[in-house]
């Protein structure tokens, strides 16, 4: 079967749970089956059909996974933001449709990686000035400086940074691999680089202080340092700046901890959110009751206590920080680990992409991507389960959020670029 084919015939799932889910659901509401319920599913299909004929057209040689776990993470979102808020689920349906837009104009106009390559510095200034945007104009909302109105438009510039920096990073250190694994001198007799080199890590750690900062969104600063150091592991091959990473930021980390009350508040939430369960630490204890109720195999789509009599959501900012939570309780142990598991096999494919290229910047692009996407995904379902501090970013393609949907697709076709590329050569 060719690799199309294949992909066209993995995005059944897709249907399958989209059409299940919504007339599950629907029935939970309304005690009836329709017709109406039923051609959701198929709607959706629909819509990743056409991403599929464009994908056959302008990448035919892509990874044939990445697009079906794409629509199998994006249909369940809408399933669950529909059980939760049928306004929410029609706003995300449309960013649905703008962010397989966005795709299919990224894959036309992006038919060369080496074109992101060219203009780098221009799309790491777009970047930069995304993230200054938001720290300058942001409205904070829920504690963080994240969103920007345009008007009645609301948006959070930090996604579409994310995707702009990591391509000027990979392509930063194409120019600069050979001199970052050259050592000059010694410093306690670890091997070092001219500082000149250096002081590109050491200006990224001191961005994302200040996004804790200023932007208070310690989601985004553990997204951008990590994801950096993946890139510098794989650019250099020494294990040596992940540990000088790690040590920065951690020093960096524990400074604010004492300096600033929000990082403080995140971290002893985390520690002992029993402490204050019905004010400070409501929301993961609520989380956490609600990942326990679900059970093995959960109450069913539309058959969890998700709601307060007055009709608000039980954990607040269900629809976008805690929709794992509700995943887990409706769709229980094995529903939860699915997920989880379709974020392991796309990173799993990303790495794979980045593997197989040929030239370091489609490698390092793709590794970029892959690692921002995998640490976005760790982060929010570490914080829901207290693993980790709550950091309140998306759960990619799956929580509410335009931005975020805008931005993941874009990452999406890069990748499918990248693949296509590795075969082609």
């Amino acid at each position: 079967m060719s690799l199309r084919n294949r992909e066209l015939v993995f995005l059944i799932p897709a249907l399958v749970v989209t059409t299940l889910g919504f007339a599950l659901v629907y029935t939970q509401k309304s005690a009836e089956l329709t017709l109406t319920s039923l051609t959701y599913g198929a709607l959706f299909l629909a819509l990743f059909v056409i991403a599929h004929l464009g994908v056959r057209l302008l990448a035919s040689r892509a990874d044939c996974y990445l697009l079906p776990i794409t629509a199998l993470l994006s249909t369940m979102g809408l399933v669950v933001l529909y059980r939760l808020n049928e306004d929410l689920a029609l706003k995300q349906a449309m960013w649905l449709v703008a962010g397989l837009a966005v795709f299919l104009l990224v894959l036309a106009f992006v038919r060369n990686l080496n074109m992101l390559y060219k203009y780098r510095y221009v799309i790491g200034g777009l970047g930069l000035l995304l993230l200054l945007l938001t720290a300058v104009l942001g409205r904070e909302v829920h504690g963080a400086r994240l969103w920007v109105n345009l008007g009645p438009i609301g948006f959070q510039p930090g996604e579409l940074a994310k995707v702009f920096l990591m391509v000027f990073f990979a392509a930063y250190l194409v120019d600069m691999r050979e001199v970052l694994t050259v050592s000059t001198r010694r410093v306690l007799g670890v091997p070092l680089p001219p500082f000149r080199y250096l002081a590109p890590l050491l200006i990224i750690w001191g961005l994302s202080l200040a996004l804790m900062i200023f932007v208070k969104d310690l989601g985004a600063s553990l997204l951008f340092f990590g994801a950096l150091l993946a890139l510098l592991y794989v650019a250099t091959g020494r294990f040596f700046y992940v540990l000088v990473g790690l040590a920065l930021f951690a020093i960096g980390a524990i400074a604010l901890y004492f300096l600033f009350p929000h990082v403080q508040l995140r971290v002893d939430i985390w520690l002992d959110p029993w402490a204050d369960p019905s004010n400070r630490g409501y929301q993961i204890v609520q989380s956490l009751f609600a990942l326990a109720e679900g059970g093995l195999f959960g109450r069913g789509l539309g058959g969890g206590y998700l709601f307060l009599p007055s009709g608000r959501t039980i954990i607040p900012h269900l629809e976008t920080d805690f929709v794992f939570s509700a995943i887990g309780e409706e769709l229980g142990l094995v529903g939860a680990v699915g997920i989880i598991l379709l974020y392991l096999i796309f990173t799993y494919r990303g790495f794979r992409v980045a593997v197989s290229t040929k030239d370091d910047f489609s490698r390092l692009l793709a590794t970029g991507l892959t690692s921002i996407f995998a640490l976005q995904a760790f982060l929010i379902i570490g914080g829901v389960i207290k693993l980790i501090p709550l950091t309140g970013i998306t759960l990619p393609f799956v929580s509410y959020g335009g931005s975020s949907i805008l931005a993941n697709f874009i990452l999406l076709a890069l990748l499918l670029r990248a693949s296509a590329k590795a075969r082609e050569v």
